[in-house]
């Protein structure tokens, strides 16, 4: 036995060999369902209605539309292996799961219909031939079918019944068949050709039924003459004889598509084919220059020879001038019978394809099971059954349009996903076919999206909205997939255009937005600040960063690259809008720094860094009970109840020592200062509950603004570009859809000697410059500053650096006047609690020895405030111009 080849040895199972051939597989399907129809059917009611002139103008824009669709299709078919589903399994495979499934429905919509609008052709050619006229006994033996929608109903069941049967036994049968039927059309269309030669002059005797009573009619056959294609040549639309409704152009359109739509026949067959790579691309250019070389033949040899009479009312002309009357028949029979067979089989692939994708889940799982030979049974006999459905429409034209309708669309999506392909610019796409550009699928889309709105517009609606339920189903309801999706190839091409054209030199202040860089020691502790800070960043930049202690020369690999998924997963969880940046350091600091340098691309980079406050709390691993309030649409996500498992570390005891020092962190905020970032430090986040803060609101939720340096008062100005940072994050928070309902309360510290009304007019002109609707609540504070150096300076004591415009410059701030500026804020809850505090963060000090004499006293100053956000802005952000 030979040796197996190396991907076969690590698992993969050896395929089928496939049997069909490029001429068997592709050719002689494509060729019988684009002939079938109008070729030998409705040829003579579109030129008699239409006439020449329309008829050839239509072929020219049917074959454009089509020719573009193929180019696309064989550029997709040449761009890697094909498995069975055809069509549907190209789209499926460029444009990802929700598009793929959703277009697959449709194309399975349009083979059902297209097989049960061919089986209703035949019964109509049989009933013609072998009817009774109404309002007339049985008269002859050839006349011996009775006519009723009910009757036809029957014949149309029996023919659906022997083409499911010859479904059933496989692909090798219906080959033959398939292969046999277009030696007979073959043969049948020669005879035509040679009929209108051969032919003399001939009266055809025509009797039309109208509302139970029957009109005699004489069309004739006139050989080739002037006079006769001169008649031809214009359009003159009557009453359909089978409908006994007015024709129209959109009508005729949308029968004479049907004769084109053919070109899907051979692909759908890319399950059988020996090399769907390259049978797909020959055998169906091939038939489609064929199908329209022959058609405009016909045309124009019917439009010199037949007179209108003749076509407009015997759609079955061309058997009465055939030179041996019964060729024409058997070819209308084989060649139809042919094309719902070939209908029904591409239909029970595409299903047979859906289903092993579980796109639908339990839904199409009887739709997988197969005959040992591979044949997908139960699909054929789902198909069959949705046939039979379809076959109640009745008469072929009325549901000819729904058919045109949904190829139409199939075909645009085909377009869609070679195009999406090449505007991707992706390396893997590489057809072998190399004759398309991104114009011609263009074309072929407002090609085909004109004709569905111009054939009707009601039908085209509705089937894109339809399709565009499908896809919203699919979208919420499907499995991830392993294919790929071309929207991140797409959204990677744009956005890499995009950031190219983000030229930081062109920012202004009146467009800045926060673009946030979250420090997260361990997601466990800190989810309800994510989903938070979330809110804050309103529409910018959002980024949650985290440093990993390690020394990479050390380790075998860098473990970063483990607890990336959590992230990603952590991230799809809370619903937040955020990208992941992880790296590895030697040291907190040195990581943030990094972080700070090398965090986004281009124009956008973080320009405010958020940190946890430096406290003794203790942690606590609220992942479970997090995750049932911080975002509903979290729920999703949570299967049974059941909180993912994210590979985070476990959170850390309380008699553990911490990763990071105090003068370490405060010489963070001191770095992001000095890169001119502006800091955030966020307290008691841990205990913030937004659905209870909402939910208890009463009369409103408040978020309270102080814009003083309350550690370092400052009596010269009344904000500054720290202060105006504040109040424009509190703003932003305000424009937050969830916190919409949330109310400003700016507090404006005033001692009794200042100048109240002034200062409280002054900070209300600059709120509605700002555009910011606010509350302003004045606080007399002079026992507050009173205290200030009360407290001496113990010998040997560095003193603290000031502010240079601060009073008491050389007075130290004592413990005593920041627990009063603590209890101060406190009591300023004015029966409402505020839902966040916003107060200004003072720049640490440059002396280093002073860090962690800094962060007690932002310690003492913010102790059992609740939420609370200390922010230093470092750049202008408001602005009062359009």
């Amino acid at each position: 036995m030979a040796e197996r080849s190396p991907l076969l040895r690590v698992g993969l199972e050896e395929p089928e060999p496939l049997r069909l051939s490029t001429f068997v597989g592709v050719v002689v399907p494509t060729l019988l369902s684009m002939g079938s129809v109008v070729l030998l059917l409705r040829l003579g009611f579109v030129i008699g209605q239409s006439g020449l002139y329309e008829t050839l103008g239509m072929l020219v824009v049917a074959y454009a539309i089509i020719s573009m669709t193929v180019l696309s299709v064989c550029a997709i078919s040449t761009n890697g292996a094909l498995d069975a589903g055809g069509v549907y399994y190209m789209i499926s495979r460029a444009l990802g799961p929700e598009f793929g499934g959703a277009i697959g429905i449709m194309f399975f919509m349009a083979n059902v219909c297209g097989s049960g609008l061919y089986v209703l052709a035949l019964v109509e050619a049989i009933v013609d031939d072998f009817g009774i006229p109404p309002g007339q006994s049985m008269g002859t033996a050839v006349q011996a079918l009775p006519r009723s929608y009910w009757y036809e109903f029957l014949y149309g069941t029996i023919l659906l019944l022997f083409c499911l049967l010859v479904c059933l036994v496989g692909t090798s049968v219906y080959s033959k068949a398939t292969f046999l039927i277009f030696l007979i059309v073959v043969v049948v269309l020669g005879s035509i050709f040679i009929s209108f030669f051969a032919m003399k002059k001939k009266a055809v005797s025509l009797i039309i039924a109208e509302d139970n009573t029957t009109r005699l009619l004489n069309g004739s056959f006139t050989g080739f003459k002037f006079s006769t294609l001169e008649n031809n040549l214009k359009p003159d639309y009557t009453v359909d004889y089978t409908t006994g409704k007015m024709v129209t152009f959109s009508t005729v359109f949308a029968v004479m598509f049907n004769g084109c739509t053919g070109i899907m026949a051979g692909s759908n067959m890319s399950g059988d084919l020996k090399n769907p790579s390259y049978s797909i691309p020959r055998g169906t250019i091939s038939a489609v220059i064929f199908t329209y070389v022959v058609y405009n033949l016909l045309s124009f040899l019917t439009s010199c020879t037949c007179d209108r009479t003749l076509l407009q009312n015997d759609y079955g002309f061309l058997r009465d001038i055939n030179i041996w009357h019964p060729f024409v028949t058997i070819g209308i029979y084989s060649s139809t019978l042919s094309a719902a067979m070939s209908n029904l089989i591409g239909a029970s692939r595409i299903l047979y394809a859906l289903a092993k994708d579980d796109l639908f889940g339990k839904f199409l799982v009887p739709a997988k099971k197969t005959s040992h030979g591979r044949n997908p049974w139960a699909a054929v006999v789902i198909s069959w059954f949705v046939v039979q459905l379809v076959l109640f429409s009745g008469k072929l034209n009325t549901i000819a349009t729904i058919v045109t309708i949904f190829f139409l669309l199939v075909y645009a999506t085909v377009n869609l996903a070679c195009l999406a392909l090449e505007w991707a610019s992706a390396p893997n796409f590489r057809p072998a076919f190399r004759y398309f550009t991104w114009y011609t699928c263009v074309l072929g889309i407002v090609g085909c999206g004109l004709m569905m709105f111009f054939i009707n517009p009601v039908y085209a609606t509705a089937s894109i909205a339809f399709l565009l339920v499908l896809l919203l189903a699919l979208h919420y309801t499907s499995p991830s997939s392993s294919w790929g999706y071309i929207s991140q190839a797409l959204i990677f091409h744009q956005v890499r255009k995009y950031l190219l054209l983000l030229d930081v030199r062109k920012d202004h202040v009146k467009f800045w937005r926060p673009q946030m860089l979250l420090m997260v020691s361990n997601p466990r502790t800190c989810m309800r600040l994510i989903s938070f800070v979330n809110d804050l960043k309103k529409s910018g930049l959002f980024v949650l960063g985290h440093v990993e202690v390690e020394d990479l020369d050390v380790l075998p690999s860098d473990p970063l690259q483990m607890q990336y998924n959590s992230w990603l997963q952590l991230v799809d969880v809370l619903n937040v809008k955020a990208f992941v940046n992880l790296t590895l350091s030697d040291s907190v600091r040195h990581g943030v720094q990094q972080l700070l340098l090398i965090s986004g691309l281009g124009g956008m980079r973080p320009n405010t860094i958020v940190l946890g406050f430096y406290d003794s709390r203790v942690p606590l691993d609220c992942v479970g009970e997090d995750l049932t309030f911080i975002n509903s649409e979290s729920q999703r996500f949570l299967s049974n109840d059941r909180i993912p498992q994210f590979s985070f570390p476990p959170v850390r005891r309380g008699a553990s020592p911490k990763r990071l020092s105090p003068r370490e962190y405060v010489s963070i905020i001191s770095d992001a200062i000095k890169m001119l970032k502006n800091v955030v430090l966020a307290r008691y986040f841990s205990d913030f509950n937004k659905t209870q803060v909402f939910r208890h609101s009463g009369k409103g939720v408040y978020i309270d603004v102080w814009p003083a340096n309350l550690m370092y008062p400052d009596s010269t100005s009344l904000v500054d570009i720290c202060s105006l940072f504040l109040l424009q994050m509190a703003s932003v928070l305000t424009t937050v859809r969830s916190w919409k309902r949330a109310k400003l309360r700016v507090f404006l510290c005033m001692k009794v000697d200042g100048r109240l009304e002034g200062q409280e007019a002054k900070l209300k002109r600059l709120l509605q410059d700002l555009r910011i609707k606010a509350a302003i609540h004045t606080v007399m504070w002079d026992s507050v500053v009173a205290l200030l150096g009360h407290k001496q300076i113990p010998t040997g004591t560095a003193v603290e650096e000031a502010p240079p415009n601060s009073i008491n410059n050389s007075n130290q701030i004592s413990e005593e006047y920041l627990r009063a500026v603590n209890q101060m804020i406190l009591h300023q809850n004015l029966a409402y609690t505020p839902a966040v505090r916003f107060l200004y963060l003072p720049r640490p000090p440059a002396n280093q020895g002073l860090y962690i004499n800094y962060l007690r006293r932002l310690n003492v100053m913010t102790s059992g405030l609740g939420p609370t956000l200390l922010i230093h802005g470092m750049s202008a952000v408001t602005s009062t111009e359009l």
